[in-house]
Protein backbone atom coordinates (compact mmCIF):
# COMPACT_ATOMS: atom_id res chain seq x y z
CA UNK A 1 0.00 0.00 0.00
CA UNK A 2 1.34 3.43 -0.92
CA UNK A 3 1.99 5.82 1.95
CA UNK A 4 0.13 9.12 2.25
CA UNK A 5 3.41 10.91 1.58
CA UNK A 6 3.94 8.89 -1.62
CA UNK A 7 0.45 9.70 -2.86
CA UNK A 8 0.93 13.39 -2.10
CA UNK A 9 4.24 13.58 -3.93
CA UNK A 10 2.82 11.66 -6.90
CA UNK A 11 -0.09 14.10 -7.17
CA UNK A 12 2.26 17.06 -6.91
CA UNK A 13 4.49 15.69 -9.62
CA UNK A 14 1.51 15.38 -11.97
CA UNK A 15 0.60 19.06 -11.81
CA UNK A 16 2.17 21.87 -13.80
CA UNK A 17 3.97 24.57 -11.83
CA UNK A 18 3.24 27.15 -14.48
CA UNK A 19 1.24 30.16 -13.30
CA UNK A 20 -2.34 30.31 -14.59
CA UNK A 21 -2.27 34.13 -14.55
CA UNK A 22 -0.07 36.88 -13.29
CA UNK A 23 -0.64 38.11 -9.78
CA UNK A 24 -1.96 41.67 -9.39
CA UNK A 25 1.07 43.93 -9.10
CA UNK A 26 0.70 44.88 -5.39
CA UNK A 27 0.57 41.17 -4.52
CA UNK A 28 3.40 40.27 -6.89
CA UNK A 29 5.52 43.04 -5.36
CA UNK A 30 4.84 41.83 -1.81
CA UNK A 31 5.79 38.30 -2.85
CA UNK A 32 9.02 39.50 -4.49
CA UNK A 33 9.95 41.51 -1.41
CA UNK A 34 9.41 38.38 0.70
CA UNK A 35 11.69 36.40 -1.63
CA UNK A 36 8.89 34.19 -2.95
CA UNK A 37 9.10 32.99 -6.57
CA UNK A 38 5.79 33.03 -8.51
CA UNK A 39 5.47 29.24 -8.47
CA UNK A 40 5.43 29.22 -4.66
CA UNK A 41 2.28 31.34 -4.54
CA UNK A 42 -1.22 29.95 -5.09
CA UNK A 43 -4.18 32.34 -5.03
CA UNK A 44 -7.90 32.19 -5.80
CA UNK A 45 -10.32 35.12 -5.36
CA UNK A 46 -14.00 35.19 -6.33
CA UNK A 47 -17.36 36.58 -5.18
CA UNK A 48 -18.70 34.51 -2.30
CA UNK A 49 -22.16 34.18 -3.86
CA UNK A 50 -20.87 32.75 -7.16
CA UNK A 51 -19.56 33.79 -10.55
CA UNK A 52 -16.16 33.77 -12.20
CA UNK A 53 -12.99 34.10 -10.18
CA UNK A 54 -11.35 37.51 -10.41
CA UNK A 55 -7.87 36.09 -9.68
CA UNK A 56 -6.51 32.61 -10.29
CA UNK A 57 -2.78 32.09 -9.90
CA UNK A 58 -1.56 28.50 -9.59
CA UNK A 59 -5.04 27.86 -8.20
CA UNK A 60 -5.06 24.21 -9.30
CA UNK A 61 -1.64 23.44 -7.83
CA UNK A 62 -1.55 21.10 -4.82
CA UNK A 63 -0.05 22.91 -1.86
CA UNK A 64 0.34 22.36 1.87
CA UNK A 65 -2.45 24.48 3.47
CA UNK A 66 -1.26 24.26 7.11
CA UNK A 67 -4.07 25.15 9.55
CA UNK A 68 -6.36 26.38 6.79
CA UNK A 69 -7.20 22.67 6.50
CA UNK A 70 -9.35 23.17 9.62
CA UNK A 71 -11.91 24.88 7.38
CA UNK A 72 -12.68 21.53 5.76
CA UNK A 73 -12.94 19.69 9.07
CA UNK A 74 -15.15 22.44 10.53
CA UNK A 75 -17.64 22.68 7.71
CA UNK A 76 -17.89 18.91 7.36
CA UNK A 77 -18.56 18.58 11.09
CA UNK A 78 -21.33 21.20 10.97
CA UNK A 79 -22.93 19.57 7.95
CA UNK A 80 -22.56 15.93 8.98
CA UNK A 81 -22.85 16.08 12.78
CA UNK A 82 -25.20 19.06 12.97
CA UNK A 83 -25.09 22.28 15.01
CA UNK A 84 -26.72 20.65 18.05
CA UNK A 85 -24.08 17.92 18.33
CA UNK A 86 -22.45 17.48 21.74
CA UNK A 87 -20.11 14.96 23.36
CA UNK A 88 -21.50 13.14 26.41
CA UNK A 89 -19.10 11.65 28.97
CA UNK A 90 -20.53 9.36 31.64
CA UNK A 91 -19.33 8.24 35.06
CA UNK A 92 -20.64 5.18 36.92
CA UNK A 93 -19.92 3.67 40.32
CA UNK A 94 -18.59 0.17 40.88
CA UNK A 95 -19.09 -0.52 44.56
CA UNK A 96 -21.28 0.70 47.39
CA UNK A 97 -21.83 4.41 48.10
CA UNK A 98 -22.85 4.91 51.72
CA UNK A 99 -22.89 8.19 53.65
CA UNK A 100 -20.67 9.85 51.03
CA UNK A 101 -18.05 7.09 50.98
CA UNK A 102 -17.59 4.91 47.90
CA UNK A 103 -16.10 1.52 48.68
CA UNK A 104 -15.08 0.87 45.10
CA UNK A 105 -14.20 2.56 41.82
CA UNK A 106 -15.50 5.39 39.66
CA UNK A 107 -15.74 4.34 36.02
CA UNK A 108 -15.52 6.92 33.22
CA UNK A 109 -16.33 6.20 29.57
CA UNK A 110 -14.32 8.60 27.39
CA UNK A 111 -16.43 10.24 24.68
CA UNK A 112 -13.71 11.98 22.67
CA UNK A 113 -14.87 15.39 23.96
CA UNK A 114 -12.41 17.88 22.40
CA UNK A 115 -13.37 20.68 24.81
CA UNK A 116 -13.02 19.11 28.28
CA UNK A 117 -11.04 21.98 29.78
CA UNK A 118 -9.91 21.87 33.41
CA UNK A 119 -12.70 24.20 34.52
CA UNK A 120 -15.39 22.13 32.78
CA UNK A 121 -13.96 19.01 34.39
CA UNK A 122 -14.18 20.85 37.70
CA UNK A 123 -17.87 21.59 37.08
CA UNK A 124 -18.46 17.91 36.44
CA UNK A 125 -16.66 16.92 39.65
CA UNK A 126 -18.85 19.40 41.51
CA UNK A 127 -21.84 17.44 40.21
CA UNK A 128 -20.31 14.27 41.73
CA UNK A 129 -20.18 16.06 45.08
CA UNK A 130 -23.76 17.31 44.73
CA UNK A 131 -24.88 13.70 44.26
CA UNK A 132 -23.42 12.73 47.61
CA UNK A 133 -19.96 11.44 46.71
CA UNK A 134 -17.31 12.68 49.13
CA UNK A 135 -14.68 9.97 49.47
CA UNK A 136 -13.42 7.51 46.82
CA UNK A 137 -11.63 4.56 48.39
CA UNK A 138 -10.95 2.83 45.09
CA UNK A 139 -9.60 3.94 41.72
CA UNK A 140 -10.88 6.06 38.87
CA UNK A 141 -10.98 3.79 35.84
CA UNK A 142 -11.07 5.52 32.45
CA UNK A 143 -12.13 3.72 29.29
CA UNK A 144 -10.39 5.31 26.30
CA UNK A 145 -11.16 2.51 23.84
CA UNK A 146 -13.37 4.77 21.71
CA UNK A 147 -10.19 5.85 19.94
CA UNK A 148 -7.94 3.22 18.40
CA UNK A 149 -4.49 3.00 19.92
CA UNK A 150 -1.88 4.03 17.38
CA UNK A 151 1.88 3.55 17.70
CA UNK A 152 3.77 6.82 18.16
CA UNK A 153 5.00 8.24 14.91
CA UNK A 154 8.05 10.31 14.17
CA UNK A 155 8.08 13.66 16.02
CA UNK A 156 6.46 16.43 13.97
CA UNK A 157 9.19 18.88 14.93
CA UNK A 158 11.82 19.52 17.57
CA UNK A 159 9.40 21.36 19.87
CA UNK A 160 7.64 18.31 21.22
CA UNK A 161 6.97 20.16 24.48
CA UNK A 162 4.72 22.67 22.69
CA UNK A 163 0.96 22.23 23.17
CA UNK A 164 0.22 22.09 19.43
CA UNK A 165 1.86 18.64 19.38
CA UNK A 166 -0.69 17.12 21.81
CA UNK A 167 -2.16 13.79 20.69
CA UNK A 168 -5.87 12.84 20.55
CA UNK A 169 -7.34 10.91 23.48
CA UNK A 170 -10.87 9.69 24.20
CA UNK A 171 -10.58 11.40 27.60
CA UNK A 172 -8.63 14.51 26.67
CA UNK A 173 -8.18 16.86 29.64
CA UNK A 174 -7.44 20.53 28.95
CA UNK A 175 -6.21 19.79 25.41
CA UNK A 176 -3.53 17.55 26.91
CA UNK A 177 -1.61 20.58 28.14
CA UNK A 178 -0.57 22.45 31.27
CA UNK A 179 -0.85 26.24 31.21
CA UNK A 180 1.71 28.38 33.04
CA UNK A 181 1.93 32.09 33.72
CA UNK A 182 5.48 33.37 33.26
CA UNK A 183 6.53 36.77 34.60
CA UNK A 184 9.97 38.04 33.58
CA UNK A 185 11.88 40.20 36.07
CA UNK A 186 15.04 42.24 35.95
CA UNK A 187 17.89 40.64 33.96
CA UNK A 188 19.64 37.66 35.57
CA UNK A 189 16.80 37.04 38.03
CA UNK A 190 14.52 33.97 37.92
CA UNK A 191 11.35 34.10 35.87
CA UNK A 192 8.33 33.78 38.13
CA UNK A 193 6.28 30.69 37.25
CA UNK A 194 2.69 29.99 38.33
CA UNK A 195 0.57 27.05 37.09
CA UNK A 196 -2.84 28.11 35.74
CA UNK A 197 -4.15 24.56 35.46
CA UNK A 198 -4.94 22.87 38.81
CA UNK A 199 -2.75 19.77 39.03
CA UNK A 200 -1.57 17.72 42.03
CA UNK A 201 0.94 16.48 42.80
CA UNK A 202 3.02 18.67 40.47
CA UNK A 203 6.53 19.84 41.30
CA UNK A 204 8.16 22.55 39.19
CA UNK A 205 11.93 22.82 38.85
CA UNK A 206 12.43 26.33 37.49
CA UNK A 207 15.67 27.16 35.69
CA UNK A 208 14.17 30.05 33.68
CA UNK A 209 16.15 33.28 33.74
CA UNK A 210 15.16 36.82 32.83
CA UNK A 211 17.34 38.53 30.23
CA UNK A 212 17.50 41.97 28.58
CA UNK A 213 16.46 42.59 24.99
CA UNK A 214 13.39 42.47 22.78
CA UNK A 215 10.63 39.95 23.45
CA UNK A 216 10.41 38.63 19.86
CA UNK A 217 9.66 34.94 19.40
CA UNK A 218 9.84 34.30 23.14
CA UNK A 219 8.51 30.72 23.04
CA UNK A 220 11.48 29.48 21.03
CA UNK A 221 13.79 30.17 23.97
CA UNK A 222 11.88 27.98 26.42
CA UNK A 223 11.76 24.23 27.07
CA UNK A 224 9.75 22.10 29.45
CA UNK A 225 10.10 18.39 30.24
CA UNK A 226 7.81 16.23 32.38
CA UNK A 227 8.99 13.17 34.32
CA UNK A 228 6.94 10.90 36.61
CA UNK A 229 7.35 11.22 40.38
CA UNK A 230 5.20 8.98 42.58
CA UNK A 231 1.57 9.63 41.61
CA UNK A 232 2.50 12.99 40.12
CA UNK A 233 4.84 14.78 37.72
CA UNK A 234 7.95 16.90 37.86
CA UNK A 235 8.19 19.72 35.33
CA UNK A 236 11.69 20.99 34.59
CA UNK A 237 11.81 24.37 32.84
CA UNK A 238 14.87 25.60 30.95
CA UNK A 239 15.53 28.76 28.97
CA UNK A 240 15.46 32.54 28.92
CA UNK A 241 12.66 35.12 28.79
CA UNK A 242 13.27 38.78 27.96
CA UNK A 243 12.27 41.30 30.62
CA UNK A 244 10.37 43.22 27.95
CA UNK A 245 8.00 40.24 27.55
CA UNK A 246 6.47 41.00 30.93
CA UNK A 247 3.76 38.44 31.64
CA UNK A 248 3.15 35.57 29.20
CA UNK A 249 1.21 32.31 29.12
CA UNK A 250 3.03 29.13 28.12
CA UNK A 251 1.16 25.92 27.28
CA UNK A 252 3.11 22.67 27.53
CA UNK A 253 2.08 19.25 26.24
CA UNK A 254 1.89 16.44 28.81
CA UNK A 255 2.81 13.14 27.16
CA UNK A 256 1.10 10.82 29.68
CA UNK A 257 -2.59 11.64 29.18
CA UNK A 258 -3.75 9.21 31.88
CA UNK A 259 -1.40 10.60 34.53
CA UNK A 260 -2.32 14.13 33.47
CA UNK A 261 -6.03 13.37 33.93
CA UNK A 262 -5.22 12.03 37.39
CA UNK A 263 -3.39 15.21 38.43
CA UNK A 264 -6.17 17.54 37.28
CA UNK A 265 -8.92 15.42 38.85
CA UNK A 266 -7.05 15.03 42.15
CA UNK A 267 -6.33 18.76 42.51
CA UNK A 268 -9.90 19.81 41.88
CA UNK A 269 -11.43 16.99 43.91
CA UNK A 270 -9.38 18.15 46.89
CA UNK A 271 -10.47 21.75 46.32
CA UNK A 272 -14.08 20.55 46.48
CA UNK A 273 -13.44 18.91 49.85
CA UNK A 274 -13.34 15.38 48.51
CA UNK A 275 -10.79 12.69 49.27
CA UNK A 276 -9.47 9.94 47.03
CA UNK A 277 -7.07 7.18 47.98
CA UNK A 278 -6.55 5.39 44.66
CA UNK A 279 -5.13 6.12 41.23
CA UNK A 280 -6.33 6.63 37.69
CA UNK A 281 -6.22 3.43 35.67
CA UNK A 282 -7.04 2.56 32.09
CA UNK A 283 -9.75 -0.06 31.80
CA UNK A 284 -13.07 -0.98 30.22
CA UNK A 285 -16.50 0.26 31.22
CA UNK A 286 -19.51 -2.02 30.52
CA UNK A 287 -21.92 -0.41 28.06
CA UNK A 288 -24.96 -1.35 30.12
CA UNK A 289 -23.80 0.17 33.40
CA UNK A 290 -26.03 2.80 35.03
CA UNK A 291 -24.60 6.32 34.90
CA UNK A 292 -24.02 8.09 38.21
CA UNK A 293 -23.23 11.46 36.60
CA UNK A 294 -22.93 12.73 33.01
CA UNK A 295 -21.09 15.65 31.46
CA UNK A 296 -22.24 17.21 28.19
CA UNK A 297 -19.87 19.37 26.19
CA UNK A 298 -20.81 22.73 24.66
CA UNK A 299 -22.53 22.44 21.30
CA UNK A 300 -20.48 21.92 18.14
CA UNK A 301 -20.51 25.60 17.00
CA UNK A 302 -19.05 26.67 20.37
CA UNK A 303 -16.39 23.96 20.16
CA UNK A 304 -15.50 25.01 16.61
CA UNK A 305 -15.17 28.61 17.75
CA UNK A 306 -12.53 27.62 20.30
CA UNK A 307 -10.85 25.36 17.75
CA UNK A 308 -10.56 27.86 14.90
CA UNK A 309 -10.19 31.20 16.66
CA UNK A 310 -6.97 29.89 18.25
CA UNK A 311 -6.15 27.17 15.70
CA UNK A 312 -6.20 24.30 18.21
CA UNK A 313 -4.71 21.28 16.45
CA UNK A 314 -5.67 18.51 18.85
CA UNK A 315 -9.30 19.69 18.83
CA UNK A 316 -9.31 19.41 15.03
CA UNK A 317 -7.83 15.92 15.24
CA UNK A 318 -10.54 14.89 17.71
CA UNK A 319 -13.12 16.39 15.31
CA UNK A 320 -11.88 14.25 12.42
CA UNK A 321 -12.14 11.15 14.62
CA UNK A 322 -15.72 12.11 15.57
CA UNK A 323 -16.61 12.28 11.87
CA UNK A 324 -15.67 8.60 11.57
CA UNK A 325 -18.02 7.44 14.33
CA UNK A 326 -20.20 4.88 12.59
CA UNK A 327 -21.13 3.08 15.79
CA UNK A 328 -18.88 0.11 15.06
CA UNK A 329 -15.37 -0.30 16.39
CA UNK A 330 -12.72 2.13 17.55
CA UNK A 331 -12.40 5.46 15.77
CA UNK A 332 -9.46 6.09 13.47
CA UNK A 333 -8.37 8.97 11.22
CA UNK A 334 -8.95 6.66 8.25
CA UNK A 335 -12.65 6.34 9.13
CA UNK A 336 -12.99 10.10 9.37
CA UNK A 337 -11.19 10.62 6.07
CA UNK A 338 -13.39 8.04 4.32
CA UNK A 339 -16.53 9.86 5.46
CA UNK A 340 -15.10 13.19 4.33
CA UNK A 341 -14.25 11.81 0.91
CA UNK A 342 -17.77 10.39 0.48
CA UNK A 343 -19.26 13.75 1.50
CA UNK A 344 -17.12 15.96 -0.73
CA UNK A 345 -18.78 15.47 -4.15
CA UNK A 346 -22.13 16.66 -2.77
CA UNK A 347 -20.38 19.91 -1.83
CA UNK A 348 -18.83 20.39 -5.25
CA UNK A 349 -15.41 19.20 -4.08
CA UNK A 350 -13.08 16.73 -5.77
CA UNK A 351 -11.70 14.14 -3.29
CA UNK A 352 -8.74 13.54 -5.61
CA UNK A 353 -7.54 17.08 -4.91
CA UNK A 354 -7.37 16.63 -1.14
CA UNK A 355 -4.61 14.70 0.60
CA UNK A 356 -5.68 14.20 4.21
CA UNK A 357 -3.89 12.90 7.28
CA UNK A 358 -5.37 14.29 10.51
CA UNK A 359 -7.66 17.17 9.54
CA UNK A 360 -5.77 19.82 11.51
CA UNK A 361 -3.16 21.01 9.00
CA UNK A 362 -0.36 20.07 11.41
CA UNK A 363 1.02 17.77 8.75
CA UNK A 364 3.85 17.53 6.26
CA UNK A 365 1.68 15.64 3.77
CA UNK A 366 -1.78 17.23 3.77
CA UNK A 367 -2.46 19.00 0.47
CA UNK A 368 -5.19 20.77 -1.44
CA UNK A 369 -5.54 23.61 -3.94
CA UNK A 370 -6.60 27.21 -3.57
CA UNK A 371 -9.45 26.55 -6.01
CA UNK A 372 -10.74 23.66 -3.89
CA UNK A 373 -10.58 25.78 -0.75
CA UNK A 374 -12.53 28.43 -2.63
CA UNK A 375 -15.17 25.88 -3.63
CA UNK A 376 -15.38 24.76 0.00
CA UNK A 377 -15.87 28.33 1.22
CA UNK A 378 -18.54 28.98 -1.40
CA UNK A 379 -20.39 25.80 -0.42
CA UNK A 380 -20.31 26.87 3.22
CA UNK A 381 -21.51 30.38 2.27
CA UNK A 382 -24.64 28.92 0.62
CA UNK A 383 -25.24 26.39 3.38
CA UNK A 384 -27.78 26.71 6.21
CA UNK A 385 -24.74 26.31 8.46
CA UNK A 386 -23.11 29.49 7.16
CA UNK A 387 -23.74 31.57 10.32
CA UNK A 388 -22.18 28.94 12.60
CA UNK A 389 -19.26 28.45 10.20
CA UNK A 390 -18.46 32.17 10.05
CA UNK A 391 -18.84 32.56 13.82
CA UNK A 392 -16.00 30.09 14.31
CA UNK A 393 -13.43 32.00 12.24
CA UNK A 394 -11.05 34.75 13.42
CA UNK A 395 -12.22 38.29 12.64
CA UNK A 396 -9.69 40.63 11.04
CA UNK A 397 -8.24 42.98 13.64
CA UNK A 398 -10.64 41.83 16.34
CA UNK A 399 -10.07 38.36 17.77
CA UNK A 400 -8.32 35.01 17.63
CA UNK A 401 -5.24 34.66 15.48
CA UNK A 402 -6.25 37.80 13.50
CA UNK A 403 -6.61 40.08 16.54
CA UNK A 404 -3.36 42.00 15.96
CA UNK A 405 -3.50 42.16 12.17
CA UNK A 406 -4.71 45.24 10.24
CA UNK A 407 -6.16 46.66 13.45
CA UNK A 408 -6.00 50.29 12.31
CA UNK A 409 -7.05 49.66 8.71
CA UNK A 410 -10.48 49.80 7.03
CA UNK A 411 -10.34 45.99 6.97
CA UNK A 412 -10.70 45.65 10.75
CA UNK A 413 -13.93 43.78 11.43
CA UNK A 414 -14.65 43.25 7.71
CA UNK A 415 -13.50 39.69 7.24
CA UNK A 416 -13.41 36.16 8.61
CA UNK A 417 -9.97 34.72 7.94
CA UNK A 418 -8.41 31.41 8.95
CA UNK A 419 -4.63 31.44 8.83
CA UNK A 420 -1.92 28.81 8.99
CA UNK A 421 1.83 28.64 9.48
CA UNK A 422 4.33 25.79 9.34
CA UNK A 423 7.99 25.64 8.44
CA UNK A 424 7.88 26.47 4.75
CA UNK A 425 4.16 27.32 4.74
CA UNK A 426 2.04 30.45 5.17
CA UNK A 427 -1.65 30.36 4.34
CA UNK A 428 -4.89 32.29 4.71
CA UNK A 429 -8.43 31.73 3.48
CA UNK A 430 -11.89 33.05 4.20
CA UNK A 431 -14.22 35.94 3.45
CA UNK A 432 -13.61 39.69 3.07
CA UNK A 433 -16.23 42.41 2.62
CA UNK A 434 -14.85 44.78 0.01
CA UNK A 435 -15.21 48.57 -0.02
CA UNK A 436 -18.43 48.26 -2.05
CA UNK A 437 -20.01 46.02 0.57
CA UNK A 438 -19.73 42.81 -1.46
CA UNK A 439 -18.40 39.64 0.12
CA UNK A 440 -15.40 38.05 -1.57
CA UNK A 441 -13.96 34.60 -0.98
CA UNK A 442 -10.25 33.92 -1.19
CA UNK A 443 -7.59 31.29 -0.57
CA UNK A 444 -3.87 32.08 -0.46
CA UNK A 445 -1.25 29.33 -0.09
CA UNK A 446 2.47 30.06 0.10
CA UNK A 447 4.86 27.10 0.05
CA UNK A 448 8.52 28.13 0.26
CA UNK A 449 11.28 28.21 2.90
CA UNK A 450 10.70 31.98 3.20
CA UNK A 451 6.92 31.68 3.44
CA UNK A 452 6.53 31.90 7.25
CA UNK A 453 7.97 35.44 7.18
CA UNK A 454 5.69 36.55 4.33
CA UNK A 455 3.00 38.18 6.48
CA UNK A 456 3.09 41.26 4.23
CA UNK A 457 1.96 39.10 1.30
CA UNK A 458 -1.11 38.00 3.26
CA UNK A 459 -1.92 41.58 4.24
CA UNK A 460 -1.35 42.84 0.69
CA UNK A 461 -3.85 40.23 -0.53
CA UNK A 462 -6.48 41.30 2.01
CA UNK A 463 -5.97 44.98 1.12
CA UNK A 464 -6.25 44.27 -2.61
CA UNK A 465 -9.50 42.33 -2.11
CA UNK A 466 -10.94 45.21 -0.06
CA UNK A 467 -9.98 47.83 -2.63
CA UNK A 468 -11.11 45.91 -5.72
Amino acid sequence: MKSIRHVALSLLAGLSLASQAALPEPLARAAREAGLPPESVSLWIAPAAGGAASVQHNAEQLMNPASVMKLLTSYAALDLLGPAHTWKTQAALRGVLREGVLEGDVLIAGSGDPALTWDRLGQWLRDWRSRGLRQIRGNIVIDTSLFATTPPGAPFDEAQHRAYNAQPDAFLVNFGALSLRLTAGTPNTPVEVAPLTPAAPLRIVNHLKSIPGACGDWRSGLRGAFTPEGKGLVLTLEGRLAQSCGERQLNLKVDDSLRWASLVIRAQWQELGGSWFGEVQRGSVPAAITAFSSWESPTLPEVLRDMNKWSNNVMARQMLLALGNDGGGALTPEKGIARLQAWMPGQGLDPAQWVLENGSGLSRVERTTAAQLGALLRAAWKSPRMPEFLMAQPVIGKDGTMRTRLVDSPLAGRGYVKTGTLDGVKSAAGYVQDASGNWQTFALLLNHPRAPAAENTVEATLRWIYEH
